[in-house]
């Protein structure tokens, strides 16, 4: 990693990752190499492009797509935004399934559609926070235009049934007959580390993906549109990205995007398998030193690096700030929920049932390539103690 991890803890990973020092190195090269702009016919231009273009096939190559399905965005959110907006042209007439744990880059957007007189569907969870195929098939209307779901949760690290959902999306327009089967969209923005990420195989039709949640560069993401999907620019300028996605693309960051797909292919069974025994050992542990601990969401069909805890009776944003102090980096929730926070508890812990008190003394842990297991035992040491004073 490229940032000194020897004084502090850092358990946060959902919300973004450290950089790899191999992307960075990267970065820097094409930086000083081919600095052209793509679009331009010059010779550097051309160079920028050919730079661009290969990032481009590595990344589809990595996720089974062609290299035209695969569009460069400012982020996750940005390709969320660009795959239901781009979707749902004409709000008025339009329904649109999602679950209600939705990252807020998709609930936003779809609130908004409502306010432009979209019909929505916010699909419930179980306490283990996993979306029923079931009740995606039975929500699906003549007029749906867009579904809608995670491929693990941001908050609770769950995991839904992608390819099922899908699978069912198909049947169901097929059996009822319906003229035009619904967009299936995902976002995959939490998965890309851990699960499988083939195209094919998931079933989706566009799904958002980024390079901060994989120890690449921030700012840069993507969105997989499948072939004979036809989207609405949302941005509208040089008509780069074949006009779906205007402005000129960052190629050192496109590039580290590409570096750090491979490596996270490189590395991903054993992480998998490295980082699902340190969050088991982290959870045990925890809950036998406070058997009132709840974790939050399925206990198997969950990320490997993901433990969302409540604590009851304490305040979880006060054990973040208190870790924080003693030199560990967690997270009360979604970042970018927080930015907005107005003081409400977690609408995810709720919507997995979680009573008030539990909601309110909820934090998130999650791991990631620097963590190791005496990063684990002193942070459980930490929360014992912060918490046995909290309590006292």
């Amino acid at each position: 990693m490229s940032i000194n991890q020897t004084k502090r803890i850092y358990l946060d990973n959902a919300a973004t990752t450290p950089t790899d020092e191999r992307v960075f190195s990267v970065m820097q090269k094409v930086s000083e190499e081919f600095y052209g702009n793509p679009s331009s016919l010059h010779k550097e231009g051309v160079l920028a492009k050919k730079e661009l273009e290969k990032a481009r096939k590595d990344i589809a190559d990595s996720i089974g797509a062609l290299s035209d399905e695969l569009f460069f965005t400012g982020g996750g959110t940005e390709s969320n935004n660009l795959a239901i907006f781009g979707t749902v042209i004409k709000p008025k007439g339009s329904h649109v399934i999602v679950s209600v744990i939705e990252h807020p880059s998709v609930l936003d957007c779809v609130r908004e559609l409502e306010r432009r007189g979209a019909e929505v569907t916010y699909l419930p969870v179980g306490t283990d926070g996993i979306v029923s195929p079931k009740s995606v098939a039975e929500a699906i209307k003549e007029n749906t235009v867009l579904v809608s779901v995670m491929y693990a949760n941001n908050e609770i690290g769950t995991i839904q049934p992608i390819a099922e959902i899908a699978k069912v999306i198909r049947l169901k327009t097929k059996s009822n007959k319906i003229k035009a089967r619904p967009i299936f969209h995902t976002d995959a923005c939490q998965a890309t580390n851990y699960l499988d990420m083939n195209v094919l195989r998931i079933g989706a039709d566009l799904m958002t993906f980024n390079a901060s949640k994989i120890y690449g560069p921030k700012g840069v993401g993507a969105l997989f549109v499948k072939r004979g999907i036809n989207l609405s620019p949302i941005l509208f300028g040089g008509g780069q990205e074949k006009g779906i996605r205007s402005g000129t693309e960052n190629v050192a960051a496109i590039c580290g995007f590409s570096e750090a797909m491979k490596i996270t292919e490189e590395l991903k069974e054993k992480e998998i398998e490295r980082l699902s025994k340190l969050r088991d050992f982290f959870i045990a542990e925890i809950q036998k030193k406070m058997p009132n601990v709840v974790l939050n969401g399925d206990t198997k069909r969950r990320l490997p690096n993901n433990a969302s805890l409540s604590f009851p009776g304490i305040d979880g944003e006060e054990l973040v700030i208190q870790l924080d102090a003693h030199g560990i980096g967690v997270s009360s929730g979604s970042a970018c929920a927080n930015i907005a926070h107005d003081g409400k508890v977690s609408y995810v812990l709720t919507a997995i049932g979680c009573d008030n008190n539990t909601a309110r003394g909820g934090v998130r842990f999650t791991l990631g390539r620097q963590t190791t297991k005496e990063d684990i035992s002193k942070t459980i040491g930490e929360i014992f103690l912060i918490v046995k004073n909290l309590c006292a």
